[in-house]
């Protein structure tokens, strides 16, 4: 009997490598890691807000540099996730928990972008306001896209249920505010002139966009709460998120009448801070207790924790504005507990991360939380 001849090299020799098996640790690097970024830029951002010893400034410094490098890191593996699990990138765009994060890849640039301004001088000199600029020009356009592209996918593709909605909704909403705090910043650097007063013109608008948006989706996540209970434990820390668009408004506000200097320019800005931070403050401790709830059931670690950070870090530099704005030490005192309810959050969500991440607990794929919408589940067309 003729035996079969052995199958060609060709037959045998193996197919391309797909995608998914290339660079695997990078394949559920989401949008949110970028929530890092935004929580450690925030600390040195408001520490410089506030009168602090000199013999902080160094610290700040370091601070801010470890986020600018964060940022090219997290901005790096994003870019290889995309290149090499397109399809893992697009089931995060169709997946209403994890789309909503991409309001943290247009804040991350901008709030590193407001450290440059300030305690990033240090670092970069002379080079501060035009890599500044650079990174405002990218989050800008990333938070008007992400503000507009994200809702548009909650209602065409995502279409979630009745009573889901989320504080994390919030995020590409909050992105056009951060970005209306930065610009009058930068408008500081400008003479006088046409190119000025578009600059504070676009922040101004910036800010109208981003306030409405917030007023129409904080009810729906207030009606979810109360109607339908505690959010699941993992998703308990996205109640700080609330605080976001607060403390960034009350910042905007003081940071474009500083720049604008119109007439009542200040008085406008301390009565929209004023009442705003009271509510800020409010949702602060209802969100406090929710935590402290999620804590004795058993609250696990998830990268929501960096929601502690940089919303809380947005009041530090509102009621900073504020104490600068009415000469009130009690504007003041607000400032200085939040900012030490800010570093203690961050240095224990930092130390947790860090210690996931080496441990390989945050590379793996996350298991949905109980209650959370996913791809499966959310309804599409």
């Amino acid at each position: 009997m003729a035996t079969a001849a052995p199958p060609s090299p060709a037959r045998t020799r193996p197919g391309p490598v797909r995608s998914t098996a290339r660079l695997p640790g990078l394949r559920h690097v989401g949008p949110q890691w970028y929530a890092a970024v935004m929580g450690t830029a925030i600390v040195a951002s408001a520490g410089a807000a506030l009168p602090l010893p000199a013999a902080a400034r160094p610290v700040l410094v370091a601070v801010w540099t470890v986020s600018a490098l964060l940022l090219l890191a997290v901005a790096s593996a994003r870019a290889g996730h995309w290149l090499h699990h397109r399809d893992q990138a697009r089931a995060h765009l169709l997946d209403p928990a994890v789309a909503p994060f991409y309001g943290c890849a247009a804040m991350a640039p901008l709030a590193v972008a407001a450290g440059a301004l300030s305690v990033g001088r240090d670092v970069l000199g002379s080079a501060a306001v035009p890599v500044a600029a650079a990174l405002f020009a990218v989050g800008s356009a990333l938070a008007v896209t992400v503000a507009v592209a994200v809702p548009y996918l909650l209602v065409v593709r995502h279409r979630p249920a009745p009573g889901t909605a989320t504080p994390v909704w919030l995020l590409p909403l909050v992105a056009p505010m951060v970005a209306a705090a930065v610009g009058p910043l930068l408008a500081l650097h400008l003479p006088d002139g046409e190119g000025r007063r578009t600059l504070l013109a676009a922040s101004l608008g910036l800010f109208g966009m981003s306030l409405l948006a917030t007023l129409v989706l904080v009810p729906l996540v207030f009606a979810r709460l109360v109607h339908h209970g505690p959010l699941p434990l993992a998703l308990t820390p996205s109640l700080f998120l609330v605080l976001g668009p607060l403390g960034q408004s009350t910042t905007a506000a003081g940071h474009l009448a500083g720049a604008a200097q119109v007439p009542y320019g200040d008085a406008l800005a301390v009565l929209y801070g004023v009442p705003v931070l009271g509510f800020a403050l409010m949702w602060l401790a209802l969100a406090g207790a929710m935590v402290v709830r999620a804590v004795r059931r058993g609250l696990p670690f998830t990268l929501s924790w960096w929601a502690f950070t940089f919303p809380v870090g947005t009041c530090v530099t509102g009621a900073a504005g504020l104490a600068h704005g009415t000469d009130l030490s009690a504007f003041a005192a607000v400032a200085a507990v939040l900012y030490a309810l800010l570093v203690t959050a961050w240095a224990v969500t930092a130390f947790r991360t860090v210690r996931a991440v080496l441990s390989g607990a945050l590379l793996r794929a996350p298991r949905p939380a109980p209650g959370a919408p996913s791809p499966t589940t959310a309804r599409t067309t």
